[in-house]
């Protein structure tokens, strides 16, 4: 999402550090290429006009122009500014209700279903409770069936009660989730191509009806600055208390996410990465402010191999890497961990210096890891626990066995052993990581 605005911050960023002294000269220039940056990742001009005044009036300060290491300061102001610009502290969900109601809502097309969908499962992931959720949405032709085959996917259960009144079906689920011990019920709310009186007076009755401690608008962040009036006519309908941005991953340049918390005043809580069922993620300003300056995201990485791989299975992998006894089969297990963490490339996003690195460019080819796995799985235990013992013949046949040639075997043997030589060079404080 942020990439090019990511890019061309990055550089003002590095380009600062490099001033042994910093004057008003080179604060206004630094500042003229930031709001140039903002503007073309189309950031509302009122706002970039705000931010970057601010940050010339704190980097002109006299703390950072007798500062021993000017450069920095200016970076951190900027950092500062952007945390604060995107939302400033992180808001968590108010989910304490019994059940926690939340009430999503949106106009067609922005992925509502999808998002309550994810929400349901990060909700079950992450504090390991029971969700349910709630079709309210009688409009949209097959929304009803489309949240219905969401719950079969991850196994949640979705209460519906065909195309009768919204606000009774929810009233009903309300009542059906207490009796039933769920512990969060999430209402999918019907849609329009745009903000009318009908729509708002069946969201205002539901609300009424059902109090939710959560009202979530799903809105689409393709839409660029038009997403500044759906929110603003929402919030005034019906309080807001979050938003959901969704296609963050798309060819989005990220205004709307920086425009949205200051003039709306209505924080943004999630953002849509994927289309997969765990595509949405907790949207947490100084981490995001950190992605954007390129100082990376270790905090959500670090959350990311928490839920994939035990602390054991790390434990062993480290102990096993330290020794030199890891072999192909750890190499395999750990490989199908991070699959689970998601796209790989999404992941080294996450590292500080990413973009410096390149990181930010790799495209990797999952047919590609599948063949990796494809051949250690043709190999026998004894193959993957001493990959030594391998010679042609036994090479041979496992490229017959995973449909590959023999030099694929060879190159994944080959960079296995370096893979095995650099991290426990790194383990052994050796060589040091390029971040």
């Amino acid at each position: 999402m942020f990439e090019g605005l990511g890019e061309r911050l990055q550089k003002i960023v590095h380009k600062a550090k490099g001033y042994g002294k910093i004057t008003e000269e080179n604060i206004s220039e630094m500042v003229r290429e930031v709001r140039i940056a903002l503007l073309e990742a189309d950031v509302n001009y009122k706002v970039v006009k705000e931010f970057t005044n601010r940050v010339k009036e704190k980097a002109l300060g006299e703390k950072v122009l007798d500062s021993l290491k000017p450069g920095e300061v200016f970076v951190k102001i900027v950092s500062d500014e952007l945390t604060e610009l995107l939302g400033g502290e992180y808001k968590e969900l108010n989910i304490k209700g019994d059940p926690a109601i939340l009430m999503l809502v949106g106009l067609q097309g922005s992925g509502k279903t999808t998002t309550i969908g994810k929400l349901a499962n990060l909700l079950r992931k992450k504090y390991h409770k029971k969700p349910m959720m709630v079709a309210c949405d009688v409009y949209r032709p097959a929304a009803i069936d489309q949240l219905k085959q969401i719950g079969k996917e991850l196994d949640i259960f979705v209460y519906e009660n065909g195309l009768n009144n919204p606000v009774e079906t929810s009233k009903d689920a309300i009542k059906y989730a207490k009796d039933n011990g769920y512990d969060y019920v999430l209402i999918d709310t019907a849609g329009r191509l745009h903000i009318d009186e009908e729509l708002m007076n069946e969201l205002k009755n539901i609300k009424s009806e059902v109090s939710p401690e959560e009202i979530l608008l799903v809105i689409d962040s393709m839409m660029g600055q038009d997403a500044i009036n759906v929110i603003s006519g929402f919030n005034e309908a019906i309080d807001l208390t979050g938003v959901i941005l969704t296609k963050l991953d798309g060819d989005t340049r990220g205004g709307v996410a920086l425009s949205a918390r200051h003039l709306t005043n209505v924080p943004i809580k999630f953002m849509g990465t994927s289309e997969k069922m765990d595509g949405l993620e907790p949207f947490d300003p100084k981490r995001m402010s950190g992605r954007i300056l390129g100082m990376g995201d270790i905090v959500s990485l670090v959350e990311k191999a928490t839920e994939a791989i035990s602390q054991e299975d790390a434990e062993n992998s480290i102990k096993k890497m330290q020794k030199g006894n890891y072999n192909l089969d750890d190499f395999l297990k750990q490989m199908k961990q991070i699959r689970s963490m998601g796209p790989l490339e999404n992941l080294l996003k996450l590292f500080p210096g990413a973009s410096k690195m390149g990181f930010n460019k790799i495209q990797i080819d999952p047919k590609q890891v599948a063949r990796i796995e494809s051949i250690i799985l043709s190999m026998t235990m004894e193959e993957r626990k001493n990959p030594n013992i391998i010679k042609a013949s036994r090479k041979t046949r496992i490229a017959k066995g995973s449909g590959v040639s023999v030099t694929e075997v060879n190159r994944l043997l080959e960079q296995f052993e370096n893979y095995k030589k650099m991290v426990k060079n790194i383990m052994n404080g050796n060589m040091k990581l390029p971040f």
